[in-house]
């Protein structure tokens, strides 16, 4: 099957994947931009698995302000080179990150995969199991590891601190 290079532009424009791999998901596709975009999200997310032992001790410390001043946030969201901390993809991601821990007050980061307390509400669970707040379908955990798919490196949120004024 011969696939256009303006539909691998717009899967590429799409998924921040190579030009190959974009080519390669669509053929073994049959051309269907639907499945060759969850094609290279399950690749991604498969070399994000292998990358989480790596050192991530670049990044960018976050901060947000909230409630005209009265809740405050500075997080702190690493990744391999300071190459990656510059994209856009992962400055969203550690502004969202920023956003979410003002709105949610988590105990702590926690790990992707902990155990959630039975019948806990969002506002109890550890900030990486917690439904993200754009999209609920979502947990924390999940939208760093998209980014780390996206950009090819290891992508940590080691630590964060949230001020509320008066509490």
């Amino acid at each position: 099957m011969e696939i256009s290079a303006d539909r691998v532009k717009e899967l590429r424009e799409k998924s921040g994947a190579g030009v190959m791999d974009c080519k390669r998901a669509l053929m073994d596709a049959n051309g269907d931009m639907e499945k060759a975009g969850a094609l290279l999200r399950e690749k991604g997310l498969a070399q994000a698995a292998k990358r989480a032992g790596r050192e991530a001790s670049e990044g960018v410390v976050e901060t947000y302000v909230h409630g005209g001043g009265k809740i405050g946030v500075i997080v702190e969201v690493n990744c391999e080179t300071d190459f990656v901390a510059r994209t856009s993809d992962f400055k969203t991601l550690a502004h969202d990150v920023a956003m979410q821990i003002a709105a949610t007050d988590p105990p702590s980061v926690g790990e992707a995969d902990g155990a959630a307390p039975d019948g806990a509400s969002p506002n109890e669970l550890p900030l990486l199991q917690q439904p993200f707040i754009k999209d609920p379908k979502k947990t924390i955990a999940d939208i760093v590891r998209e980014t780390a798919a996206k950009n090819g490196e290891n992508v940590v949120i080691r630590r964060f601190t949230r001020y509320e004024l008066g509490a």
